[in-house]
């Protein structure tokens, strides 16, 4: 199949999905979880059914100041406050209003604690996405390689991003340290299938920017890696749904993350990478054979 005949057409599928990443963070941005800003998580089942909504009123009623209200799969309710003591305070308005209340767990990390760690995640996203342009660079010789591969990369990570924060106006869901450590993932599933297809193309040409049938050639790495990029994608994919079917509320989102991730690193490196190296390599070629113009 010649895949690149259509890489415009998967040109514009990812301007537009990085298009509406980049329009969600900049109108919503993220929602932040205790890990990165500091607060108390308490998460409770009330004694009668109760909606969100029902429990903003109570508190806004009793002004008691709450930053969070979440509502879990399994019926309980997940309330985040920045000062620690108001938990009396937030039992006490959930018994009076919704009976008896069971508290299921409760935290507390300090706002310095969570800006060291969000300084620590963002330093841990840049160190790596360093490395692996510099390992690229050396490993194929050639630049054009890592930087492509960075692209594709970077291209996943911030659609994934987006995605969240969608889901962070919709449903309220927060970036946390299990977020960081899913884009990372992502970041390392998305460059390793990617190396896998440009291994191919330099097994083939010796060297890839020796060859006068680019275009072939890449068209042929591409038939030869997609199957097994897809069959390892979806071993994993069929383990993520099930761990998002039958896990747990703490792990959710974290599951989520990776399940987009793994999506998105399977189609950026067939359908982005390459193409986008192709085409900037005929590109240039086209220009260094550009006739000098006459006086």
């Amino acid at each position: 199949m010649n895949f690149l005949k259509y890489r415009y057409i998967s040109f514009i599928i990812s301007g537009l999905l990085v298009g509406l990443a980049i329009f969600s963070l900049a109108r919503f941005g993220l929602v932040l979880s205790l890990d990165f800003t500091g607060g108390s998580l308490l998460e409770v089942k009330l004694g009668q059914e109760a909606s969100s909504g029902d429990l903003w009123t109570a508190f806004e009623e009793n002004k008691v100041a709450v930053s969070q209200i979440q509502e879990t799969q399994e019926g309980s309710f997940l309330i985040r406050f920045e000062n620690d003591k108001s938990q009396e305070e937030i039992l006490a308005v959930l018994t009076e209003n919704f009976g008896p209340v069971e508290k299921l767990r409760f935290e507390t990390v300090s706002p310095t604690m969570g800006g060291e760690l969000f300084t620590k995640a963002l330093t841990a996203l840049v160190v790596a996405v360093a490395l692996i342009l510099l390992y690229l660079s050396w490993r194929f010789k050639s630049y054009q390689f890592g930087v492509f591969a960075i692209l594709a990369m970077l291209h996943d990570a911030l659609i994934l991003t987006g995605v969240f924060s969608l889901l962070g106006k919709a449903r309220g869901v927060g970036v946390d340290a299990l977020f960081i450590t899913a884009l990372l993932t992502t970041l390392s599933s998305s460059v390793h299938d990617t190396v896998v297809t440009f291994d191919y193309i330099r097994k083939q040409t010796g060297r890839f920017f020796s060859a006068d049938n680019l275009e072939e050639i890449a068209n042929k790495a591409l038939n030869q890696t997609i199957v097994r990029n897809i069959n390892n994608s979806l071993t994993i994919i069929f383990m993520l749904t099930a761990a998002l079917l039958l896990g747990g509320e703490t792990i959710r989102w974290f599951v989520v993350a990776l399940l987009v991730g793994t999506i998105l690193g399977t189609y950026s490196s067939t359908f982005l990478a390459v193409p986008l190296l192709v085409t900037f390599e005929e590109w240039r070629r086209r220009r260094g054979k550009r006739p000098e113009r006459t006086k």
